[in-house]
């Protein structure tokens, strides 16, 4: 691994823990901070993060490409695993604050709720990636196939991004964003890939 990466390697890892840290200090000195509703402040801040990482994920491939610097993709595993830790975080928020646990809670959110049913798929998504994440499992499935599961993390923004506009009662112009964006990382890699095969033909 070059230099620079192993000094920017713990450098991205910790800053990928100041929202936790953030929200802890929040908590702990600035509770006023919080609106009528703090555990849903949490839970939601936690699904934000979650969306932001996944998104970071994302766009790794194309400042690779549009950038020329291939170390970028020395982060991106990180990144995608910071995005499952901050979903698993929220994931639990709605456990302990929404349904305390409640088995026959959940399933009737998940039947009863679209928003909560997309959210919900998109999280049990973010498990195979988490677990398939190494290089060991690269070598077990084979680099073809491991690409094609890694895949699903596409599906994963468009259900996550669906799960926050229809979450959203009011104002939708946060989850807008995030759609954007999303539109915007997947229209370059469809462009590419057109490109490629127009090169090609």
């Amino acid at each position: 691994m070059p230099a620079p990466i192993k000094v920017l390697k713990p450098v991205v890892f910790l800053l990928c823990l100041v929202p936790l840290s953030y929200l802890f200090w929040r908590i702990k000195f600035r509770p006023e901070s919080f609106s009528a509703n703090p555990l849903g402040d949490i839970r939601d801040m936690t699904g934000d993060w979650t969306l932001r990482f996944v998104l970071i994920t994302l766009a790794v491939t194309p400042l690779r490409q549009i950038s020329g610097w291939n170390g970028a993709v020395q982060f991106r595993r990180m990144l995608g695993l910071f995005a499952f830790f901050y979903g698993f975080l929220h994931f639990i928020t709605y456990l302990w604050f929404n349904v305390f646990f409640d088995i026959h809670m959940i399933i009737e959110d998940v039947i009863k709720r679209p928003f909560i049913t997309v959210g919900f798929a998109a999280f049990v998504l973010m498990i195979p990636l988490a677990i398939t994440s190494t290089k060991k499992w690269i070598t077990r499935l084979g680099g073809k196939r491991w690409q094609l599961l890694h895949k699903l993390v596409y599906l994963t923004a468009i259900l996550g991004v669906i799960h926050y506009i229809w979450r959203v009662k009011s104002d939708i112009s946060k989850p807008l964003n995030y759609a954007i964006l999303l539109a915007l990382l997947l229209g370059y890699r469809v462009w590419r890939k057109l490109r490629t095969v127009s090169v090609v033909g």
